[in-house]
């Protein structure tokens, strides 16, 4: 556990970060939860920064802080504070009426400095800004896999399992990840080459052919009093501005859960559950390299679209 002192400073890279108040206790412990400070959550983010940061680099980023710990307020920060660093990445990215400077977080001194910021969460955009202006182009597309009730994980290890196998038969590789809450993201790499309506417009078509497949156990209505006990195929996040929690990050819930990658082969895992890793096991998990079978380079939609089109027809 990390010492009392006011501040600790942490070597990252070139770069060295302040980290202050760092035996602040941001996760209380109790109920079989584990007590983790703010010097636990560094120790942990500098040990899974190489996993991490692919998965956060040039993506514009929206940051859920909790400066007092998860049991005080909260509040999700797009718009990048003119106090944080000049070395810190910064886009600015199209909103209606206007912009928003948001963050990027391409290095390890970046993350560190967010978790000093108490960032316990950070919501990553499906597109990327950098190198050039992509924002409306995602190159990552995301169902997530939301039951009607917090502990039936049963419901969802079916849907990602019919999922999967909808997406072998469209050819689009897809990877799994606990949100580190109640479900699971199923999430299928794409060129950059489609405008986001176009993902958005894809996605729900999948999820229709699911939910009309199988209308008893799927639904992809949006209001919660038109999905009886049926699991919620969500595939909102695939729209402008949406984001979606990164691989690794940590839940604002007790024991610091993390949102964990893992392999399809792991659905099968009877202690598996949306909250099965946390800080204290994540970095066993994902030096397994469960994704290691995702191709590189992404695929487009249009021979899938295809598939779909002759599967529903």
């Amino acid at each position: 556990m990390s010492g009392e002192a006011a501040v600790r400073t942490v070597r990252a890279g070139r770069r060295t970060v302040r980290i202050h108040r760092p035996g602040k206790v941001l996760f209380p412990g109790g109920g079989g939860a584990g007590e983790y400070t703010k010097g636990d959550l560094v120790d942990y983010h500098r040990a899974v920064a190489p996993f991490m940061l692919p998965h956060l680099r040039g993506r514009p980023l929206m940051l859920e802080r909790h400066p007092d710990g998860i049991d005080g307020p909260t509040f999700m920060q797009k718009n990048t504070p003119g106090s944080y660093p000049e070395w810190i990445t910064r886009v600015e990215v199209a909103k209606e009426g206007g912009t928003v400077c948001h963050t990027v977080c391409d290095d390890t001194a970046t993350l560190l400095y967010l978790v000093d910021q108490a960032s316990i969460t950070l919501h990553r955009w499906l597109s990327r800004a950098a190198p050039a202006d992509r924002t409306g182009r995602p190159d990552r597309l995301v169902f997530d896999l939301d039951p009607s009730a917090g502990d039936d994980f049963g419901t969802v290890r079916e849907a990602a399992r019919l999922l999967g196998e909808l997406l072998d038969e469209l050819n689009l590789p897809s990877a799994l990840m606990t949100t580190g809450s109640r479900g699971l993201h199923a999430i299928v790499p794409l060129t950059g080459d489609h405008d986001v309506d176009e993902v958005r417009a894809f996605a729900r078509e999948v999820a229709d052919t699911l939910a009309d497949a199988h209308p008893d156990r799927l639904t992809t209505a949006a209001r919660k009093k038109d999905r009886g006990d049926r699991l919620y195929l969500d595939v909102q996040r695939n729209a402008y501005a949406q984001t979606a929690v990164a691989p690794c990050t940590v839940r604002a819930l007790p024991g610091a859960p993390v949102a964990t990658p893992l392999s399809w082969e792991q659905l099968d895992d009877p202690e598996l559950h949306a909250r099965r890793w946390t800080v204290a096991d994540a970095l066993d998990q994902l030096r397994t390299d469960p994704w290691a079978g995702l191709p590189r380079r992404g695929r487009a939609l249009g021979p899938a679209r295809r598939r779909l089109a002759a599967l529903r027809g």
